[in-house]
């Protein structure tokens, strides 16, 4: 296994007590713990104690939810104190999903929100995307995070994908390869170690794997061109860990979805292309594994076929699921396959420094993370088409009055506390400005309401949300109803950029995939010709769509 020494120079290690224990010196029973991993959060932390103060359990995934940066940090502060109280004291490795897109809620566990991947990749700027993971990074450490389950290295080639869409970096090979990296380096520069998904690829799925097991019937030429291409580039630039996508693909082995599958994991990743890190599972409690196997049976599967740290999921019994895999296992006169898994994760707590004490933590770098998100969001705002030439938007007003922008959204609740950020920039420049949050799935009430908001104004923003392939049928007819009405719109997709040819009729269409307070401001200023448009479009549409 690669040694990534400097990680220790960064790594935060809370004050807990310091493990001074050899690989064999742990029992069985301690072994298998440290492949397990748990997913908790602050409200659900207690009910894995007794697991984690016995010894069996390696690490955690914290769970996303509405708690503020302290919270997160004493969460980790506790469930380090309880794997000191075990009888080897072996710290927790502690990771995340931090990787933007659908899979985060904004300002959550007290982090900031992270741009898309197809954010990042718009910006076609290696280095922004480099320094903001660096930066995210950063942040992460001084919480008490390890890992993070980031980039996705997905080539969003189907765009009826249901599951990916901004979470990819998009549609061509080169691109998604190049933006990882950068990605990549970034976060592993910061001293967190970066765990690259969803192995063999995602991107030409047709169903979400959380609930279905996708099939991907791809010659093994076609998935090693586009599928195969970023992940063979982040192992040779020394990826220390991949995780599995729980997806079948006939082509590679026609019996096991590549989470179970020795020649995907082990014959392809390691022989063929020369990983030497440690394998992740997807969490083992999605229905495309659930579907062949209960978790405990699938994580004794995901083992044999060469993980190394299985996700257990959520809402399990870590007990039960514990005692039902070492019943499996001492059934067996050769557990090499475990003791083999085990080691690498211990040893890579110890390349990282948890068995060695406290380390360094890093100092605030709030200020420059939040200027390196803007700079990404400034940088990605695509102008895809301006028919009218519209932009930048110059108010024919004779009467010396204001001007009046109404910006009309159609996002979740969730979002409500980034929306007022894109009036800013109108506000400074003298205009009245009215919002008007509409429902996701808009009802006539929010027509309503959106066309009073419009009546008058000199301007009308209209936002769309599409989270991947599905259209929103309510959202699509409110939104091309007021642009029928209103002859001065800009039309802005904040999210899967495949919604676009859903608005034939906006003669100005901007992309900002992502709906943070960032993108939205970085819209406005593009509207108001503060800045130039600078973003490509990461994935193909269709050229109608974009004239």
């Amino acid at each position: 296994m690669k040694k990534w020494l400097f990680l220790t120079l960064f790594l935060l290690t809370p004050l807990w007590a310091q493990a001074e224990v050899k690989f064999e010196d742990l029992s069985f029973d301690e072994k298998l713990g440290q492949t397990l991993v748990l997913f908790v959060d602050v409200d659900s932390a207690e009910q894995n104690r007794k697991a984690i103060e016995s010894g069996k359990i390696g690490g955690v995934l914290i769970q996303w939810g509405n708690y503020s940066l302290k919270q997160t940090t004493d969460l980790v502060t506790k469930l380090q104190t309880w794997a000191a109280r075990s009888p080897h004291k072996i710290p927790l490795l502690i990771s995340i999903d931090y990787e933007g897109g659908t899979v985060y809620t904004p300002i959550t566990l007290g982090f900031e929100y992270l741009p898309t991947n197809m954010m990042f990749s718009a910006t076609q700027d290696e280095d922004a995307a480099a320094t903001a993971a660096y930066l995210a990074g950063l942040e992460l450490r001084r919480a008490g995070v390890h890992i993070n389950f980031s980039p996705v290295l997905d080539v969003n080639s189907n765009p009826h994908n249901p599951i990916i869409g901004v979470r990819s970096f998009g549609s061509d090979p080169a691109n998604v390869t190049k933006m990882g990296v950068a990605l990549m380096n970034g976060f592993q520069a910061a001293g967190i170690i970066s765990v690259v998904k969803h192995f063999p690829g995602h991107g030409n799925t047709t169903v979400d794997s959380h609930y279905r097991v996708p099939v991907v019937h791809d010659s093994k030429a076609v998935i090693e061109k586009i599928h195969l291409a970023p992940f063979a580039e982040a192992i040779r630039q020394g990826v220390p860990g991949v995780m599995t996508g729980h997806i079948m693909y006939p082509a590679l082995d026609d019996r096991n979805i590549s989470t179970f599958s020795r020649p995907i994991l082990h014959g392809l990743l390691r022989e063929k292309m020369g990983f030497k890190g440690f394998v992740v599972t997807d969490s083992l409690d999605m229905k495309s594994t659930t579907f062949f196997c209960k978790i405990p049976d699938c994580a004794v599967k995901s083992l044999d076929a060469g993980g190394d740290m299985l996700l257990l999921g959520r809402y399990i019994k870590p007990d039960t699921v514990f005692a039902r895999m070492k019943a499996t296992l001492l059934k067996r006169k050769d557990n090499t396959r475990m003791e083999e898994a085990a080691r690498r994760i211990f040893e890579l707590k110890k390349d990282l420094g948890l068995l060695d004490g406290p380390l360094p933590v890093p100092g605030p770098t709030d200020k420059a993370f939040l200027a390196a998100l803007q700079d990404v969001s400034d940088k990605a705002v695509t102008l895809v088409r301006d028919r009218r030439r519209l932009l930048p938007f110059k108010p024919a007003r004779a009467d010396g009055k204001k001007p009046t922008v109404c910006a009309v959204f159609f996002a979740p609740a969730r979002f409500a506390d980034q929306l007022p950020d894109f009036g800013k920039p109108f506000l400074e420049n003298g205009w009245n400005v009215r919002t008007y949050n509409a429902a996701l799935t808009p009802r006539a009430k929010d027509s309503r309401r959106a066309a009073a908001c419009a009546k008058g104004a000199d301007l009308l923003v209209l936002t769309s949300l599409q989270w991947a392939d599905k259209t929103n049928i309510n959202q699509k007819n409110a939104i091309n109803g007021l642009i029928q009405e209103n002859p001065n719109t800009v039309f802005i997709s904040t999210m899967s950029p495949y919604d676009i040819p859903n608005y034939p009729e906006a003669d100005a269409v901007l992309a900002t995939y992502g709906m943070s307070r960032y993108a939205l401001q970085s819209a406005a200023k593009l509207i108001l010709g503060e800045i130039k448009p600078h973003g490509h479009l990461p994935v193909e549409l269709e050229e109608k769509a974009l004239l």
